[in-house]
């Protein structure tokens, strides 16, 4: 090659080069997000979160009682790979370790839920455990020691049975007393330490999966929803959602009137908060958001925050809707300091109003407000797909709830009690451990939220579900949220990488993200 053709070559491909590197770099500068623990308030919350039926066992020692999920889960059948939480983590045994690792974890608050069964073995109809109150001071106090805060949840899904055979529980007003009884034997034992409650994990999670698709106990449910002996898919959740919420606001008064002055602490509920996308991209598919939305969430926050239910649930349920009578509404209205949100993942809203060919009610795809929700449009699903059925990784979903709800309910302040990743399969060997999928899932999620903070919510705090592998309700053990892998045969507790990213995570790191999921 001549010296004028040679020098020709080289300065076109160095032009070459230097275009390829411009635009790898602005394709790495596009795709990546760097999230720092710098990006959140000093006061943020970072925490892990657990429930007492998911994790503790024990579920006959020291005078606790029978719940409802110790008497469903044994009846064969009930759950598909017929294991239960009698022992499950055995952290009645192990909490000691348990906290140790917490500390490691270097978290500032820590999330758990109390036993009913542990506390009043027989609700209003027996006495207050000393045991039971031991084992939960125990836990307080260590935690404290450890510089954590304790953020407990009063009821998480176990209740005493025995409740359930004299009134139906849920069901009936007669819950209320039971509830406030329990919330106020909480306030007496532990308020002095604990500066954060929560009175009931999603209770419209609950009313749904329990009575009206008839999958948790007390399995009631009606067709076209589910196939039960007894039950009314249309309104019993609508009834159990009511006491709920009454039942919360009668809590909350008892711990302001008589605790909350002395105790300085901040008291909420937590609702479970799906986002939603259009399913179709007309006028039809952002009234199907909204009604997602309100027949969802709205349908808990709103009566706590303006003092009645979403007026397009009146519009479209009428009379089937309960009613606030005019001291419930002085009662109910205002009675949070806060809301938890427990956010996995995002679905897309079908109208069936107006689109009815995917409306047809099933165990997974339920229709409410006339709308259904499905996990994929055009055959493409909204995310990567992940172990609990019909959950997709949809990080944005994060940023989008959390403009809704700031638009819906300014001011008010939120938490993320649930955020977390479980695979699409039981893994094994070194994938076990080695859990880079989660990692990435609690990073995206965090850059959303971090996103979502600067766009105006108010979120003050995160905790990543969860601790450590546990019972996870109809699916047993055969997924796992966990930052702590626990093996069944030993409970040796061991860290995946993921507790180790969320170590370094909280001591100030800083995460890139160099492609989405």
């Amino acid at each position: 090659m001549q010296p004028k053709a040679l020098l020709i070559f080289f300065i076109f491909f160095s032009l070459l080069i230097s275009i390829h590197s411009k635009y790898i770099h602005e394709v790495e500068d596009k795709e990546e997000v760097v999230i720092k623990r710098s990006m959140f308030p000093d006061n943020f919350i970072f925490g892990v979160g657990t429930s007492a039926y998911q994790i503790e066992g024990a579920y006959l020692e020291d005078g606790k009682s029978l719940s409802n999920w110790d008497v469903f889960t044994h009846v064969p059948g009930n759950i598909e790979s017929g294991e239960n939480g009698d022992v499950a983590d055995d952290h009645y045994h192990h909490y000691m370790e348990d906290i140790q690792k917490l500390e490691y974890l270097g978290v500032n608050a820590y999330r758990f839920s109390i036993s009913w069964t542990r506390i009043l073995p027989r609700g209003r109809f027996g006495e207050t455990n000393p045991s039971g109150v031991l084992f939960y001071n125990n836990i307080i106090d260590n935690v404290l020691l450890k510089g954590i805060q304790p953020f407990v949840t009063i009821h998480h899904n176990d209740i005493p049975q025995e409740l359930e055979d004299r009134y139906g529980s849920w069901l009936s007003s007669e819950i209320q007393e039971d509830f406030v009884l329990f919330a106020k034997t909480c306030f007496e034992n532990f308020g002095d330490r604990v500066k954060y409650w929560v009175t009931i994990n999603e209770p419209n999670i609950n009313a749904i999966l329990a009575y009206m698709e008839g999958a948790f106990p007390p399995r009631r449910c009606s067709a076209p929803f589910g196939n039960c002996s007894v039950g009314n898919s249309n309104m019993e959740p609508l009834i159990v959602a009511h006491n709920m919420l009454i039942s919360h606001a009668k809590a909350v008064k008892v711990y302001r009137d008589q605790f909350q002055p002395k105790q300085g602490g901040s008291i909420g509920i937590v609702v479970h908060a799906f986002h939603y996308e259009r399913y179709t991209d007309d006028e039809w598919g952002f009234q199907a958001v909204e009604r997602a939305y309100a027949f969802n969430l709205a349908w808990l926050i709103d009566p706590l925050i303006y003092g009645d239910y979403p007026a397009i649930m009146r519009k479209y349920i009428g009379k089937e809707l309960p009613n606030f009578s005019i001291e419930e509404v002085k009662l109910v209205k205002g009675s949070v300091d806060f809301v938890g949100l427990n956010h996995y993942t995002s679905f897309y809203a079908i109208d069936c109003l107006h689109h009815s060919t995917d409306c047809t009610p099933s165990e997974h795809r339920p229709v409410k407000g006339f709308t259904a929700r499905t996990g994929s449009r055009d055959g493409i699903p909204i995310g990567d797909e992940m172990g609990m059925f019909g959950f997709h990784v949809v990080p944005h979903g994060m940023e989008k709830l959390l403009n809704y709800i700031n638009m819906r309910y300014p001011n008010l302040s939120i938490y993320i009690t649930e955020n977390g990743y479980c695979p699409p399969y039981y893994q094994v060997g070194t994938q076990m451990l080695s859990d880079f999928k989660r990692i990435k899932y609690h990073e995206a999620y965090l850059a959303a939220l971090s996103k979502a903070m600067r766009e105006g919510a108010k979120v003050k705090g995160y905790f990543a579900w969860s601790f450590m592998d546990n019972f996870e309700w109809l699916q047993g053990y055969n997924i796992s949220f966990g930052l702590y892998f626990v093996d069944r045969k030993t409970m040796e507790r061991i860290p995946r990488l993921s507790a180790k990213w969320y170590s370094e995570f909280i001591a100030n790191g800083e995460i890139s993200i160099i492609s989405s999921f």
